[in-house]
């Protein structure tokens, strides 16, 4: 297996399987998966004799290429082995993917406490309780602090969530340390007591059963002839909650539908001249098809039946050549979709010389449109579909206000929009639509919007639609973690440190 970039680089090789037609390889190929870049791969089958000196003595059967994403979104792939451009006979190969990836499930542990020591004079200890993670140079990182429960020697704190990297870095036999203290307003807190625990003895407090743990002060218990303990700390809950990586959602079925909407507005310049955005240069693709190729070939990989919503906006539209922000480019309104990205470029470059361009830049139409197919997804039985809306324009937004309400309305649905500025027109008011300026914003919900700026150059800039898909990974993952009910004191969930996900696949 290569990674088919130039010369095809060897990534690795399987076992040698002896006199057979019909080979099951054991060998498991381990590669990194970018949701946010096309991932090309070739896979060659070459037949090898016992006295082999390497492959170039080695008689080539027949090759295939594909996408890491078509794998992953397939999850089991086969397809014809090919040699010299022909198919090879009736050879076939298969491809299988699983994930292999670290536990970023979260653990909601409920703990409450009786019969504390009462540190107080003139009134009851005020408990908190700590849990530390000790760490592999016998340092400490505090995981998690209760609230302090007032006057109370029998205290029952608040659940709460933690990841199980958080609290154990995955390993369930880690030691953690506990301590309990009375609360002072000083700052000064009197120590109650301590015990030691790990996560897998916390996990015995699943389904209804409860751990319990003596809450030790070491001074009293080195001075005190008749000492038992300064209380008894009890685990009422352990409820582990599954975090869904983006591959789980993915090769559990979840389908990318991917929508683009273009600015066809008057400010673009007349597409005849060569300084326009829109100008179709009969060698090299305009700003709007570079931006529009670059995320659209890395979503259709995740879409079964490669068709996609094409819209413009800002555009006068035959036959009455009346202004629309939210036309099909293939002007077919009720199907407005097109076969892969090849068919949306086809429609971009036929539309144009039909289009009146206009204005003026108005996309809440647009986000409102999606939004309502993102609506209707969420009310089917098996929904399993994510939409992302990507908007190119060349210019300030007209309609802000109704954008940003636009953009408020869609925050609890499947949807996620990356406005694209393409061009030199200033976009800094494009900042107003910044998500920490939407409000109100419903419970649980986290308006999905990326701002991107496409700066002439020859190229489009692969850091930024990484960005932009990356950012689409981890809103995919917030939106499902949220509906499958996961939501409380851990709040939305965390992408991760890593950039990736690992997959191994078994040809």
């Amino acid at each position: 297996m290569g990674e088919h970039c130039g010369e095809e680089p060897q990534v690795d090789r399987t076992e040698v399987i002896r006199t057979c037609i019909n080979p099951v390889y054991s060998k498991l190929f381990t590669v990194d998966f970018y949701f946010e870049e096309v991932q090309r791969l070739r896979f060659e089958v070459h037949d090898i004799s016992s006295t082999h000196n390497g492959l170039k003595e080695a008689d080539f059967l027949g090759g295939m290429e594909c996408t890491l994403g078509q794998i992953v979104s397939q999850r089991k792939l086969s397809k014809s082995l090919l040699k010299h451009g022909n198919t090879a006979g009736k050879s076939s190969i298969t491809v299988i993917a699983e994930e292999l990836s670290g536990n970023d499930d979260y653990v909601e542990l409920a703990f409450n406490a009786r019969k504390l020591d009462d540190k107080d004079f003139f009134s009851k200890s005020d408990p908190f309780l700590e849990i530390f993670r000790m760490n592999d140079d016998a340092t400490q990182q505090l995981v998690h602090r209760t609230e302090v429960v007032m006057n109370n020697l029998s205290p029952a704190w608040k659940s709460f969530k933690v990841s199980v990297n958080s609290l154990c870095s995955g390993d369930p036999d880690r030691r953690l340390k506990c301590i309990v203290w009375d609360w002072d307003s000083n700052g000064k807190h009197d120590f109650i007591g301590e015990f030691t625990s790990t996560f897998k003895e916390m996990r015995g407090a699943m389904e209804g059963k409860q751990v319990q743990w003596e809450c030790i002060n070491p001074k009293y218990k080195a001075k005190k002839k008749n000492y038992k303990n300064s209380g008894i700390v009890i685990l009422n809950q352990c409820k582990i909650h599954k975090m869904h990586s983006f591959l789980d959602y993915i090769m559990g079925g979840c389908q990318i539908q991917f929508t683009v909407a273009i600015d066809f507005t008057a400010s673009n310049g007349d597409p005849r001249n060569s300084c326009s955005l829109h100008y179709i240069h009969p060698y090299q693709p305009n700003e709007y098809l570079k931006a529009l190729v670059a995320v659209g070939e890395i979503c259709q990989d995740y879409d079964s039946d490669k068709m996609f919503p094409a819209f413009g906006f800002g555009a006068r539209i035959p036959p009455e050549y009346t202004v629309s922000h939210d036309f099909a480019i293939n002007f077919n309104e009720d199907n407005p979709e097109c076969a892969g990205i090849q068919g949306v470029v086809e429609a971009y470059q036929s539309c144009l010389p039909k289009l009146q361009l206009y204005g003026p830049t108005n996309i809440a139409p647009i986000i409102q449109k999606v939004a309502k197919s993102a609506s209707e997804e969420t009310n089917t039985k098996e929904a399993s579909q994510y939409f992302i809306l990507l908007i190119l324009t060349d210019g300030v937004i007209t309609d802000m206000a109704d954008t940003r309400e636009a953009i408020v309305h869609a925050s609890h649905l499947p949807m996620s929009v990356i406005i694209v500025g393409v061009g030199n027109a200033d976009f800094s008011d494009m900042q107003m639509l910044d998500e920490s300026q939407i409000l109100p914003i419903p419970p649980y919900s986290e308006p999905k919007l990326g701002l991107f700026r496409r700066r002439n150059s020859s190229y489009w800039s692969r850091s930024r639609h990484r960005r932009a898909l990356r950012a689409d990974r981890k809103w995919l993952r917030q939106f499902f973690f949220v509906r499958e009910g996961s939501v409380g004191g851990c709040g939305t969930a965390s992408d991760g440190s890593q950039d990736w996900d690992t997959v191994a696949a078994a040809p």
